[in-house]
């Protein structure tokens, strides 16, 4: 049997891909579980960053060996030609801490994505834009790659887009505990005394929402219909 391990940081970015799978969690972990056929795919969470990625994977791994790992969830734009709530597949990930970069499978032609250990802001995102010739920024990917090289199994990476290089958010870095936690009540009462910020967050929340369809249909362009992984021919983005 074949498992495919899919990680995220937050629910919502899982939501229309694993409706109607087995749902359980452990020790702070959020698990969904499909069989079908020879196969399982099995997506979890346990908060935003690299060490939420790893523990949601630990878990995982002990209910048995992990066949591949795949990235998911959402990333912001660093480029104005990578278009808000679409999904792309990713060819190639960097590490903006320490420099290293990991190819994805069967992702030719996709996108360039950094990792940061920060939520970025307008001016961050020129930077890593301009330092690394990314076109997206996320918070998890090069460590879920990192972990798939040690294991010397495949990495595949597919991100919703869900703000552009020019949107400006309030700062969400404060919002986020050391175990990866987001803590979403302080972060709307702050909010709530700053309408300014209301109509972009709502358009952004309309653009990540529409981005998860992408992810669920560029995941399953991975995975086939037996829950094993197509070849390199398989789908790099999709388009909702």
């Amino acid at each position: 049997m074949t498992r495919v391990a899919i990680i995220a940081a937050m629910a919502d970015e899982l939501k229309p891909l694993v409706r109607g799978w087995k749902r359980e969690s452990r020790n702070g972990v959020r698990l969904w579980r499909w069989r079908h056929g020879e196969g399982e795919w099995i997506a979890a969470l346990a908060g935003i960053g690299t060490d939420a990625a790893a523990r949601a994977l630990a878990e995982i791994e002990g209910s048995g060996r992990v066949d591949a790992l795949l990235s998911t969830g959402w990333a912001g734009a660093l480029r104005g030609e990578i278009e808000t709530g679409r999904a792309y597949g990713v060819r190639e990930v960097v590490d903006a801490r320490t420099g290293e970069r990991f190819p994805a499978a069967a992702q030719p032609g996709g996108c360039l994505l950094v990792t940061s250990d920060r939520v970025a802001g307008p001016e961050e995102k020129g930077r890593l834009a301009a330092t690394f010739g990314a076109d997206l920024v996320d918070m998890e990917a090069a460590g879920i790659a990192r972990l798939a090289g040690t294991r010397g199994i495949p990495f595949y990476c597919v991100k919703g887009v869900s703000d552009g290089p020019a949107d400006r958010l309030p700062d969400m870095n404060g919002f986020i505990s050391a175990d990866g936690q987001f803590h979403l009540g302080r972060f709307v009462l702050h909010v709530l005394v700053r309408p300014g910020y209301w109509p972009t967050l709502a358009r952004l929340r309309r653009l990540a929402e529409k981005s998860t369809q992408g992810i669920r249909d560029s995941v399953l362009g991975i995975l086939d219909g037996g829950g094993t992984l197509r070849d390199s021919q398989a789908r790099t983005d999709s388009q909702r």
